[in-house]
């Protein structure tokens, strides 16, 4: 196996665990966030309003996880830089 298949290989691998991994914590922290949320108002439907409102805000802190997972991923798919030193070592 030549350098630029291993390089491309492990760019792939590597890319699947992040969004994998990455994608994980978010999900069960979106789940856990929901299930408390709904307790609560079941608890106080009074603060539906208030508790709906933090909600969205914590969801939207935990997603932005999942997005920073995601974008780590696309720089190693399109930008990794050890893909085009191999190709230039490859053209010589």
């Amino acid at each position: 196996m030549d350098a630029i298949t291993l390089i491309g290989a492990m760019s792939v691998l590597a890319a699947g665990l992040c969004i994998s991994i990455g994608g994980i914590g978010p999900g069960l922290g979106e789940g856990n966030a929901a299930a408390s949320a709904l307790r609560a108002i079941a608890q106080q439907p009074d603060e539906a309003g208030t508790i709906t409102r933090t909600l969205f805000v914590s969801m939207a802190m935990v997603e932005s996880t999942a997005i920073y997972a995601f974008v780590v991923t696309v720089l190693i798919l399109y930008f990794n830089p050890f893909w085009n030193y191999a190709v230039e070592m490859a053209a010589k």
